[in-house]
């Protein structure tokens, strides 16, 4: 795979990207390119359009950067480019967090000097993820039941933040 480096200004935003982005995710992929520096580059297709990275190329124009890398996906067919693009931004909606991992994590690097906030968690959601509490954990999980309960066609996704509701 060869990532090449380009100005910020040649990788062309996707004019029908069906994925809303939001300025906090802009400021969360930003603060982690600063803190780490670019592990991930943007996709493009043949044409330069992005396949995925929007938030990325935001971020990086946010910073100031000059240059972004990219990965030219040249061997996708237009069909896939436009299936790939959704089938990334979509399966990040798939997965979810063991909290209770996730809180061990989280107390470990509060050990170090280090701004927890670079992991993308603000200090209420860290808060709020201390599951020691049996009546947390409990709260927790009930509500978890009654998620899974909801049934498939009457759930309502908020696109931007997330937040289900019954219709």
């Amino acid at each position: 795979m060869k990532i090449e480096s380009w100005p910020t200004n040649k990788p062309t935003p996707y004019a029908r990207n069906a994925r809303m982005l939001s300025p906090a995710a802009v400021d969360k992929v930003a603060a982690s390119i600063k803190e780490f520096g670019w592990q991930q580059p943007i996709v493009v297709d043949k044409e330069g359009v992005i396949i995925a990275g929007h938030t990325r190329l935001l971020a990086a124009k946010q910073l100031g950067l000059k240059e972004v890398p990219v990965y030219v996906a040249a061997d996708l067919t237009p069909v896939q480019v436009k299936s790939y693009r959704l089938a990334d931004n979509r399966s990040a909606q798939e997965s979810s967090w063991d909290y209770e991992l996730l809180a061990i994590e989280l107390e470990e690097l509060a050990e170090f000097p280090i701004d927890i906030a670079i992991t993308g968690f603000d200090s209420d959601e860290i808060s709020g993820m201390v599951l020691d509490e049996p009546e947390i954990r409990e709260y927790s999980e009930e509500i978890e039941e009654k998620e899974d309960k909801e049934p498939e066609d009457t759930c309502i996704v908020c696109p931007k933040c997330q937040y289900r509701w019954s219709a």
